[in-house]
């Protein structure tokens, strides 16, 4: 007689219709027509870069305490901050003893960079369209800053227990947020390039997901709804996608000579511009939070999750 086989592993299990590889494939999908609108609609058109152009020269009219505030804020990313952001997310990983999440979060950050980096030096050009000086014909899509701060939030989403979830949102959203308009008030980059940078965090994210997803490594958590987390993190959030988002499109829309190249006129655009950047950081961020709704990672196949309390 043949031996009887041995069971499979068990693997934490979803309920019905909540899949969340669905999640991630369309938040992946999302991420990729997103970095693909941005570079053909704001680089590859020649109304796109004049707006942008437009929104660089606005952005001279701030005065010098806002300026000096975007570029401490830009300057708290550096090579070393970076560093330490992976040497965290990925000891809480091995806190959590797996090695596979540590790597995943790690993974995340440095994904986004490599992307990143390629895309904006060897892939995607930014063509001469409009006369500009000098100052506004570099190519900078997509922004290396706006891509660090959402695929570190992303990655500290990624470690985090579904309990303390909530908190990690609390202390790093507003500043991931915050840099997509910092950037353009510090005029290192154009609208364009926050766009393709949560584009390109939505992909590698999601893959990383994925990859841990296929590993057995994902499962629901069940319990009472978190209250405390949607009034101080996720209402917060959706306010600055409303608010910002629907004042860049009112100024765009009412603006009745946006690219007259005006003092009044560029300054709207910058106006415009950063809201819309502020708003799709902040989306991203929703996205994101979305894509690990009741979802944490445990250390190995068939482990329990945490218990919701």
């Amino acid at each position: 007689m043949s031996e009887p086989l041995a069971p499979a592993p068990a693997r934490p299990t979803h309920a019905p219709g909540r899949d969340p590889a669905a999640r991630w494939r369309l938040l992946a999908v999302a991420g990729l027509a997103v970095l693909v609108a941005s570079y053909a609609g704001l680089v590859l058109t020649t109304t796109g870069q004049a707006l942008e152009n437009a929104a660089l020269r606005g952005a001279d009219q701030l005065d010098a305490r806002s300026v000096a505030e975007a570029d401490d804020g830009l300057h708290t990313i550096t090579l070393v901050s970076l560093g330490v952001a992976c040497a965290v997310v990925a000891l809480v990983g091995l806190l959590r003893r797996s090695w596979p999440l540590a790597a995943a979060a790690v993974g995340t950050v440095v994904a986004g960079q490599v992307v990143t980096q390629g895309l904006k030096r060897y892939v995607l050009p930014r063509p001469a369209l409009v006369e500009a000086s000098a100052d506004y014909t570099g190519n900078s899509f997509p922004s290396g800053h706006t891509t660090i701060a959402l695929t570190v939030l992303a990655a500290a989403l990624l470690v985090a227990t579904w309990r303390a979830r909530g908190v990690v949102l609390l202390v790093v959203a507003p500043w991931a947020v915050g840099i997509a308009g910092y950037t353009l008030a510090a005029k290192w980059h154009r609208l364009s390039d926050t766009l393709g940078a949560a584009g390109v965090t939505l992909v590698v994210a999601s893959l990383a997901a994925l990859w841990l997803h296929r590993r057995g490594l994902v499962r629901t958590v069940d319990g009472p709804a978190r209250r405390a987390r949607v009034v101080l993190v996720a209402v917060p959030l959706a306010a600055v996608l409303v608010v910002s988002g629907g004042l860049g499109a009112f100024l765009l829309a009412a603006a009745p000579a946006l690219l007259d190249r005006s003092a009044e006129s560029d300054w709207v655009a910058f106006l415009a511009l950063q809201s819309i950047a502020a708003a799709g950081s902040a989306a991203t961020v929703l996205a994101l939070w979305w894509g690990w709704h009741r979802l944490e990672v445990v250390p190995r196949p068939g482990a329990d999750a945490e218990p919701a309390g």
